[in-house]
């Protein structure tokens, strides 16, 4: 075990068994009944699959005002696929923000976590909460009292991520595309999408020993989350790699995507925005010089900077707010 030891830089230790051992990050929120100041937003856990263990916690603005339905907003939390949870504290506060601020209703899938659950593990727990959205907007007998048609507008339901979120979003927006065509993701919000690949990118390189995101941490993770045998080049990894879903990257709603000059992952980033817009997908780029990867959970100015291009992207689509 050395600095440049993975399971060192990331504090966490594998079990015999194939568990790990995960430090505390961040204490974990419960739900708020109440839409106490200053949130102003309630929230509540609803089952999503009992068989997996799995949930969704629902934001929702107060607004006594509130006279249109709201978009929906599915969204991905972050931590490598390894870490953090939709209850954990940095989580529940960012959603209770975009909820606020958008407005929108807000639902955080807690999905199952590497290496206990690999890929594609995260993925098909974000279809159960995609296959759920698309459930409470056609069925009577199963809608929830907080999703009915004069609180949600389900004709504007996006998928958006953080990260190792963002790259969650991506590939449920994919598998989304076989879902009844009755109901659609309206557009996708990757923020600063956790990509990778076996060649070393120049940012990679530079930022080797970024205090956010070092190269060896990053490895770490990917070698947690993949499955058995797999390397960074896999497609679950790397989208630039022909496969399952590759050919239907055309067929995207429009992607808002976010990058930070700091970021280990710009390189990759924008290697991907590229490539969506060479697939003739509509892509709205959004480049902040210098910062570093997951900045808009911890600098004021690059929180409200999120929020305003979460807000304005929403607002571009099917009409807005």
């Amino acid at each position: 075990m050395g600095e440049n030891d993975p399971y060192t830089i990331l504090q966490i230790v594998l079990n015999p068994d194939g568990s790990l051992t995960r430090p505390t990050l961040f204490p974990l929120s419960n739900p708020r009944a109440e839409a106490e100041k200053p949130h102003h937003v309630f929230s509540k856990d609803v089952p999503l699959n009992p068989s997996k263990k799995t949930w969704i916690r629902i934001f929702r603005p107060h607004f006594s005002t509130q006279t249109a339905p709201l978009p929906i907003i599915i969204d991905f939390h972050g931590g490598g696929f390894v870490f953090l949870s939709a209850a954990s504290a940095n989580i529940h506060v960012s959603c209770e923000r975009i909820a606020r601020h958008v407005p929108a209703i807000v639902l955080a899938p807690e999905y199952r976590l590497a290496p206990e659950y690999r890929l594609p593990a995260a993925y098909d727990d974000a279809m159960d909460a995609v296959r759920w959205v698309r459930d409470q907007a056609i069925s009577d007998l199963q809608r929830d009292t907080w999703m009915t048609p004069d609180v949600v507008d389900f004709s504007r339901c996006f998928l958006m991520g953080s990260s190792a979120g963002g790259n969650i979003a991506y590939h449920a927006v994919l598998r989304a595309l076989d879902l009844d065509p009755t109901f659609k993701i309206s557009g996708v919000i990757l923020n600063v999408p956790y990509f990778g690949g076996e060649q070393r990118t120049e940012s990679e390189l530079r930022l080797a020993q970024d205090r956010i995101l070092p190269l060896y941490a990053n490895d770490g993770m990917w070698q947690l989350a993949l499955p058995g045998g797999a390397d960074r080049d896999h497609e679950f990894c790397n989208p630039m790699t022909p496969g399952s879903y590759h050919d239907r990257v055309g067929s995207l709603p429009p992607c808002l995507v976010r990058q930070y000059g700091g970021d280990p992952l710009v390189d990759r980033q924008r290697s991907f925005v590229r490539m969506l817009e060479g697939r003739g997908v509509h892509v709205v780029s959004r480049f902040v010089e210098g910062e570093y990867h997951g900045a808009d959970f911890f600098d004021p100015k690059q929180i409200q900077a999120l929020l305003t291009d979460v807000k304005d992207f929403i607002s571009s689509v099917n009409g807005g707010p």
